[in-house]
């Protein structure tokens, strides 16, 4: 068994809108290979996804493996509605980061 950090098997991680109330998350792998790997062993689920973020399991609204882009796709309910006071990142294009720091074993 191998220890990966996401940062070195995906060629793009990111964080955006989808409305005002929702966070998507994309995870696009480098390669076939590594994503069926990644896909069989579900190294991205709920349960993994939610305590990065602090959140509970239901804010998750969707979590899919899209073959076609090897890409794991996360959306999740925005803690706090685009553009309201105290919200600090409109267009929700920096809260990828602790998918960055993300390792997992396979």
């Amino acid at each position: 068994m191998m220890e990966y950090k996401l940062m070195d098997v995906a060629s793009v991680i990111r964080s955006k809108n989808s409305g005002p109330y929702e966070l998507t998350f994309d995870i696009i792998f480098k390669d076939f290979d590594m994503y069926n790997k990644a896909k069989e062993a579900q190294i991205m689920n709920k349960k993994v996804f939610a305590p990065l973020y602090n959140i509970p399991e239901s804010d998750i609204i969707s979590l899919v493996y899209f073959d076609p882009a090897k890409a794991i796709k996360i959306t999740i309910v925005r803690p706090i509605p685009s553009g309201s006071l105290g919200e600090t990142d409109v267009y929700g294009a920096q809260q990828h980061a602790p998918l960055m720091k993300f390792q997992f074993k396979l």
